[in-house]
């Protein structure tokens, strides 16, 4: 009984160090950025050019957050849609910089999980707080649901009598 109590932690051990290192070489959250200024300077930009804020909240610890990352960044439609509407941002959520004072201000987007996603309006104001895990289908997400996510929270979708 031993023996299997030993084997069962052993491997319970390995597992986690794997799935950790699978995470720690890639680093696309910043720890250390200013997360209020990246936002002030997304919503500057999305006032002036008639978009809204996209904001991905997670952290490299986040093997999902990493995932959905790599999907946009491997779908040119995709990116190029979330670039085309969106000015993105990616605040981190980690034991380093947890961001509460940001993430307070934005409704505390993380009782939803990570990655969590908000689309601000070009005042800077929360339009929508999205759970990440309704964009899924099958073993991740899906480039139709995040598709047509984006597509009801573009400008002109929340606006659709302004001009651009």
């Amino acid at each position: 009984m031993k023996r299997i109590l030993f084997m069962f932690i052993a491997l319970s051990f390995g597992l986690s160090s794997f799935a950790q290192n699978e995470s720690q070489g890639v680093k696309i959250y910043n720890p250390t950025a200013n997360a209020q200024a990246d936002i002030d300077a997304a919503v500057a930009k999305a006032k002036k050019e008639n978009k809204h804020v996209f904001i991905q909240v997670g952290g490299n610890w986040c093997i999902w957050c990493i995932r959905f990352h790599d999907l946009v960044n491997n779908t040119p439609e995709l990116k190029n849609y979330l670039n085309t509407n969106f000015e993105t941002v990616l605040v981190n959520y980690s034991p380093e910089n947890k961001n509460e004072a940001v993430l307070k201000k934005l409704k505390n987007p993380g009782r939803f999980g990570f990655p969590v996603f908000l689309i601000l309006d070009g005042n800077g104001e929360v339009i929508h707080i999205q759970n990440s895990a309704y964009l899924e289908e099958g073993k991740g997400h899906s480039v139709k649901l995040i598709t047509d996510f984006l597509k009801n929270w573009t400008y002109k979708a929340v606006n659709p009598t302004a001009t651009k």
